[in-house]
């Protein structure tokens, strides 16, 4: 199918949103605590929110970027650079500020389902950082020249939530344990920062050496 990238892109993407998806952050802080604070459902409620948000994000850059592509492969390289330079950015604070993990147990009245979906939805949407991310994140797999890749940028959109699924949704169902791991092990979670630190680097390097196809 032309909307499918090929195998190789296809993994190294798979990498990188393993990555991202076990890397602590708002987003999962938000999930873990709203499941320790509201139970299992409200946290479920939440990463749905967020979840719904990269769809908007993912819609938003395959029909902005892509005629960007198609228009003016100068301005995709300039947009490379700059992606370059905010995975490097990343790589960074990750060393530098470890992850902002910090779930609290907190009992107040219980929010809605939609209310806890709309959270979700509105600390993706609103979180300037996963705009950045996505506008120079899902571009560097697809070529500039490629007359698909509107459908190969939403493609490896809706894989993100494909592949980040089953990565997240059991930290929600074991909120308690989840939590209480990375609290008592400090150097497991710098593991991580490392991990992500690394990994964005080498995609930092990947995208500023690409040659046009």
């Amino acid at each position: 199918m032309t909307f499918i990238p090929d195998t190789a892109t296809i993994l190294q993407f798979a990498i990188a949103t393993f990555i991202i998806s076990i890397t602590p952050g708002p987003d999962m802080t938000l999930f873990v605590g709203r499941a320790l604070s509201q139970g299992r459902a409200a946290g479920f409620a939440c990463m749905s929110g967020a979840f719904t948000g990269i769809l908007i994000h993912t819609t938003l850059v395959a029909l902005g970027l892509s005629a960007l592509i198609v228009a003016s492969p100068q301005a995709f390289l300039v947009l490379k650079i700059g992606g370059a330079l905010y995975l490097v950015w990343l790589a960074w604070q990750a060393i530098r500020h470890g992850s902002a993990f910090s779930p609290e147990r907190k009992r107040g009245a219980a929010n809605t389902l939609f209310q806890n979906w709309a959270t979700g939805l509105g600390i993706n949407l609103l979180n300037p950082k996963i705009i950045l991310f996505f506008m120079t994140f899902l571009p560097q797999f697809v070529s500039p020249h490629d007359p698909h890749a509107p459908g190969k940028l939403f493609f490896l959109g809706v894989l993100f939530i494909v592949l980040a699924l089953p990565l997240t949704a059991p930290m929600v169902i074991a909120a308690d344990r989840f939590a209480g791991l990375l609290k008592k092990n400090p150097k497991a979670t710098r593991v991580v920062d490392y991990l992500f630190a690394g990994v964005f680097s080498v995609f930092a390097l990947k995208i500023l050496t690409a040659q046009a196809k």
